[in-house]
């Protein structure tokens, strides 16, 4: 297929087929030369319901087929028409619950649209994101203390999308912004240093980055020097002090995706730890 070409996934769950847009948009993720789109078939619990879905496949080109589907029946008759047809599949939900019956020795339920259940893991998410949300750019440093990770740097380094991600994983993070001509909060010299973590940038990228936001706002790309490269390399350097003071290490996020730097983070952290 060319490059250029779109790729269709088409989702076919007898829910709302969220779990197979999840791993669909991971996937897709590795394929950024194509464009694609993602089609949903949601609530399919009958072979009526399978054969409309099956009628508006067959019709495209350069299709992937992701399924989640309980019922076994459904399955086989999915898989049946992918391979009749020649469309690529993916069964997303067959191989686990064939791997969950030979560990358990139990057969599946399978009860369509079971909502997942709430466990330790959920309510350990919930908490780390509403900690993240509390101590996002805490610059009286209240609550270091009880965070798992601290994210230090300049104003738009991305600290906090990085903090809401972390707590989205599960790690309670606050964040301390280094202002220049502002001392940082003595907590943070108080508290454990292998949770803390330093956050750098490029210059001119910074420079870029905030010059976009000043504009965004209705400013002329000028406050107080917020973008003047000058400043920027000044405010870097002061950052730099207060890292090695702290003798944190240090992730460059000029390049680099969000999760690549949480994980960069999560892995400096737990090495630390």
């Amino acid at each position: 297929m060319p490059a250029s070409d779109p790729i269709e996934i088409h989702l076919v769950s007898d829910s709302t087929g969220d779990t197979a847009a999840r791993v669909a948009r991971a996937a897709q993720a590795q394929f950024s030369k194509h464009p694609t789109q993602l089609v949903r078939h949601p609530r399919v619990t009958t072979i009526e319901g399978l054969s409309r879905a099956f009628e508006r496949i067959a019709e495209r080109k350069g299709v992937a087929v992701f399924f989640t589907l309980i019922d076994r029946e459904l399955r086989r008759l999915t898989t049946e028409f992918c391979q009749r047809e020649g469309i690529a599949h993916c069964d997303l939900l067959g191989p686990p619950l064939e791997a969950l019956t030979a560990a358990s020795g139990d057969e599946a339920e399978l009860v369509p649209g079971r909502p997942l259940a709430f466990d330790a893991d959920y309510f350990k998410r919930v908490a780390a994101m509403e900690f993240a949300v509390k101590h996002d750019d805490g610059l009286s440093g209240e609550g270091l203390e009880d965070a798992e990770i601290v994210l230090i740097g300049v104003s738009r380094t991305g600290k906090t999308p990085l903090s809401m991600y972390l707590g989205y994983l599960g790690y309670k993070t606050a964040n301390v912004p280094l202002v220049r001509g502002i001392q940082p909060p003595a907590n943070l010299f108080r508290i454990d240093s292998s949770r803390v973590v330093g956050l750098t940038i490029d210059p001119e990228r910074l420079a870029k980055i905030r010059g976009r936001r000043l504009r965004a706002i209705g400013g002329s790309g000028v406050r107080d020097g917020y973008a003047e490269l000058n400043r920027i390399f000044e405010e870097l350097e002061e950052a730099g002090n207060v890292h090695r003071r702290l003798g944190c290490p240090v992730v460059d996020v000029t390049h680099i995706a969000l999760e690549e730097a949480a994980n960069r983070i999560i892995d400096l952290v737990e090495q630390r730890v």
